[in-house]
């Protein structure tokens, strides 16, 4: 990612104002939450930000702080594809409900956004409905009617929304045509304005030049026809650089949510940019390939169906259109030869700067070389011209009659068969697809096509395809990505290619662009797949042949199981002691260690009421009761969660440790409820780390080594916009050959940690073949996992009841150090870790666990002499001297020393 420019700090003084409250423990409403009536009616439950975003207009409408100032005109500034109309939704529930409001106006400036948002709010048959099929509040079920003009008499539990673009309502006001709405209906019921894509919304404002007939002029109208009618606004690129802008909105600005931090929060794709020189058929063919790569992996490696859809974007519709014939005849002409003389002449061409996706789809058909006559039929079928939407017609009608509209904004459904789009403009806005990967830049005329609006315009194009696609992995659906960034799934499954021209001014503007709208981005440089193998020398050994590794089986957990909350390892008994200093740290699941002096320190009782503990619970997601519910199945409300049987905080007293230079009274009501509410996030990360459908035994089964241990294929981490960090400190990972017997795999790829550990164990290799035949280092990648089904069931799981913190998911250690001699076997688990290790010492735990209760372990096969043991984990030159421990357990005693130490 390019380098942020610098920009001034701009003040927004209603955001900030609600942040401090928001923050403060001032008034009951403080507390307020997400109603149950909105959860309850919509399709998607609401993300944190959109929670946050709900509760700060409460606020602006309700506080007292706002009582005499009629905030009736406010914007939301929140990133493309956030989910900005499922908060409309959830708004108008709001308003209706709290406020008694019954008529909205949805404004937006394209014909492609009113009828998308038509289909989200009014039509119970699209998928994108965004409420239930019934809407009920309080009992009582609520009608939404779509109308052009608002009822003199209105119907109880009805809500009227009128949809229309902002055109045709600036006529209605300007012409006062029949049957239209002029400023007097505005007047007669009180009405909410919902403007959508808003920054259109100011054009006399950026300019100075208000006239007579301006769209602002009459959105200003329709507002200002009551005092309770409400304007809220939404836009993802709100331009408050401009002075004029700024002085409109610095007071109007409610909530925002930068693009940088919907991409931080994993709700989007990753985006990539593949820059190439080549023509534009050449581009074409290129992401034809990939496009087909994307949806054939999915279903080889995990078993699901995905469309990926591909969108040629050009800057003329003429060049649009003759780019759309070139395709057809690029399809038609397609064989087995001229696939193969392509992917040769571009594989001849790739420098180590060039592309590592499209590496990927090369390789994926070199190595499937006798079923491409299969490929090229089912390229020829997926990509046909009727399977082609050309967006390019001169008006919208054009498009509505060809049956596209619909097409467009259905292309995730399994009956879509559409794969590609031609397009220039049109889809710039309101286009919310989520199973976009590939978007081309045609060429055109750089000189015309780089200028900074068009990048700009661009920009906001990735961004929205930027959305993620929750396809489904292993019969689930997620919502924000589940790989890490440098895994092929992640690349492949969970990553946007915007494929550019290679014009230095145009790249430069576009890369500026992505800037501005704080989107990360980087080029997708090749970072090919590396060969990790099982040496062949240890498969011809007898561990390979008749060796098994070794984890404890797992059973299943009923809900009846999780009665109470000492079930997940949170003690709900003794009193509740909080260290003063790290509960006023930043709040959250990886506080690092802080180091704290109460050598001269007492307990101070934390005096607080129910309204701390309605905040607390309304500020951290987890505690709402949709969320907590899947936790604690048997909850069966929100308030029953105080009580005797799960966290019982009415019974027990809260105190924090603080200096003695503190009085009884110095805490602020803001000191409490940060120290309430670590307490509640330790107690949250409890209760999702205790919850399991599965939980461990003290039974061990043996896996075959020579099934579970395989082959697999990895990248180096490829990271153009971070560095490799662990705990802080880049770790730069890398490949390393290994060529001592004693290590299984010919190579491993790892970080500094962990080849320091192997070049530990090899200084010992020689003392422990003294009591050993066999001695083995296996590496047990997560790679390796992966290629295998099988392998899920290698993982280590907490087992019997001596454990502080209960962690039902298990894990799998990094290294199994395998030994056996003529009476018994012996493996080790080795966990290396970072300096920073309080966040996993659960891990560690569970390893010394092993040692410390070896009664409690058990065999499948009874008649198996195998000893299981676990080492503290191994951190960099050995701190916590793990391989002291190594020695004690395999020898009895400690290593001998060493002359040089490594």
């Amino acid at each position: 990612m390019s380098k942020q420019k610098s920009k001034k700090q701009l003040s927004l003084p209603l955001f900030e104002e609600l942040i401090r409250l928001n923050a403060s423990m001032l008034d009951e409403e403080a507390t307020w939450y997400t109603p149950d009536y909105i959860t309850e009616n919509m399709i998607h439950k609401f993300r944190y930000y959109q929670d946050a975003a709900l509760r700060f207009f409460h606020y602006s409408q309700t506080g007292k702080e706002f009582r005499y100032r009629n905030i009736n005109h406010v914007l939301f500034n929140m990133a493309t594809g956030s989910g900005k109309t499922d908060l409309m939704a959830g708004l108008i529930l709001y308003l209706f409900e709290e406020h008694g409001y019954q008529n909205f106006l949805f404004l937006v400036n394209t014909n492609g956004v009113l009828n998308k948002t038509i289909d989200n709010l009014t039509n119970k048959a699209s998928g994108k409905y965004l409420y239930t099929e019934q809407i009920e509040v309080d009992g009582n079920r609520i009608d939404i009617q779509r109308v052009n003009s608002f009822p003199s008499n209105q119907s109880k539990n009805t809500i009227y929304l009128k949809l229309a673009t902002v055109q045709s309502v600036v006529s209605d006001i300007y012409t006062h045509k029949e049957n239209s709405m002029g400023e007097e209906d505005y007047a007669k019921n009180k009405v909410v304005i919902l403007g959508d894509e808003a920054h259109h919304y100011s054009a006399s404002t950026k300019s100075e030049k208000e006239t007579e007939q301006s769209w602002e002029k009459a959105i200003s109208t329709i507002l200002n026809a009551r005092e309770d009618n409400r304007l809220l606004e939404f836009t993802a690129t709100i331009d408050l650089e401009n002075k004029n802008i700024y002085e409109k909105y610095k007071d109007k600005v409610l909530y925002r949510y930068a693009l940088d931090q919907f991409i931080e929060d994993k709700y989007s794709k990753y985006v990539k940019r593949i820059q190439s020189s080549n023509t534009d058929l050449d581009n074409m063919l290129n992401v034809i390939l990939l496009s087909e790569y994307r949806r054939r992996y999915a279903f080889e490696q995990h078993k699901t169906y995905i469309k990926p859809v591909v969108m040629f974007k050009s800057q003329r519709i003429d060049a649009s259109n003759e780019a759309n014939e070139k395709f057809n005849d690029l399809i038609d002409e397609l064989s087995v030869a001229s696939l193969k003389e392509f992917i040769n002449r571009q594989e001849q061409i790739i420098t180590e700067e060039d592309s590592e996706t499209l590496a990927l789809a090369y390789l994926y058909y070199r190595e499937n070389n006798e079923n491409l006559a299969e490929i090229v039929h089912d390229i020829k079928r997926e990509f046909a011209s009727n399977r082609i939407i050309n967006a390019n017609d001169t008006s919208q009608s054009g498009i509505l009659e060809k049956g596209y509209y619909e097409a467009l904004n259905s292309l995730e459904s399994p009956t879509n068969l559409y794969r590609v789009i031609f397009a220039v403009a049109k889809l710039t806005e309101g286009w919310d697809v989520l199973n976009l990967y590939d978007i081309v830049r045609l060429s055109d005329d750089p000189k015309v096509s780089g200028t900074k609006a068009t990048t700009m315009s661009e920009a906001q194009l990735i961004g929205r395809g930027a959305r993620y696609n929750p396809f489904l992995l292993k019969g689930e659906r997620s919502f924000q990505r589940r790989f890490e960034n440098g895994s092929v799934d992640s690349l492949i499954l969970e990553t946007i290619h915007y494929h550019t021209i290679n014009e230095p001014q145009y790249l430069k503007n576009l890369v500026d662009s992505l800037d501005e709208m704080n989107l990360p981005t980087g080029k997708d440089t090749k970072n090919p797949l590396l060969d990790v193998k099982v040496k062949s020398a240890f498969k011809k050994t007898n561990v390979w042949k008749y060796g098994k590794v070794y984890y404890n089986e797992t059973i299943e957990v009923s809900d009846d199981y999780y009665s109470s909350l000492d079930k997940y390892g949170v003690d709900n008994k003794s009193d509740i002691v909080i260290p003063y200093i790290s509960s006023m740290q930043e709040l959250g699941y990886r506080d690092g260690e802080i180091r704290e002096d109460y050598s001269n320190a007492y307990n101070l009782t934390v005096e607080f009421d129910q309204r701390y503990l309605n905040k607390v619970m309304s500020r951290i997601s987890f505690y709402h009761f949709n969320n907590l519910k899947k936790y604690i199945p048997l909850l069966k409300t929100r308030e029953e969660f105080f009580d005797e049987n799960w966290l019982n905080i009415y019974n027990r007293t809260v105190y924090v440790v603080v200096p003695r230079t503190m009085g009884s009274n110095a805490l602020t009501p803001n000191e409490k409820l940060y120290i309430l509410e670590k307490y509640f996030l330790k107690v949250a990360k409890q209760i999702k780390s205790g919850y399991s459908k599965r939980r461990g035994t003290g039974k061990f089964i043996g896996y075959p080594i020579k099934e579970y241990i395989s082959n697999y294929r990895k990248r180096k981490p490829n990271y153009d916009t971070s560095k490799m960090v662990l705990d802080g400190a880049p770790q730069k990972v890398d490949r390393y050959v290994i060529n001592e017997d004693y290590f299984v795999y010919d190579s491993a790829i790892i970080n500094l940690t962990e080849r320091q550990l192997i070049d530990r164990i090899t200084e010992r290799v020689a003392e422990l073949k003294e009591n050993y035949s066999d001695v083995y280092l296996i590496r047990m990648d997560e790679n390796m996992h992966r290629e295998s089904a099988k392998n899920h069931k290698l993982k280590l799981h907490q087992f019997g009841h001596g454990h502080d913190e209960i962690h039902l998911e298990g894990f799998q250690p990094d290294f199994i150090l395998y030994l056996k001699n003529e009476d018994y076997c012996v493996q080790i688990f080795i966990e290396p870790k970072g300096r920073n290790i309080a966040e996993e010492q659960w891990k560690e735990d569970l390893l010394t666990y092993i040692n410390e209760n070896e009664a409690e372990i058990t065999f499948e096969d009874e008649t198996e002499d195998v000893k299981i043991k676990g080492v503290k984990f191994y951190t960099m030159n050995d701190e916590r001297n793990a391989v002291k421990q190594i020695g004690e357990i395999a020898l009895g005693k400690e290593f001998k020393s060493l002359s040089i130490q490594s």
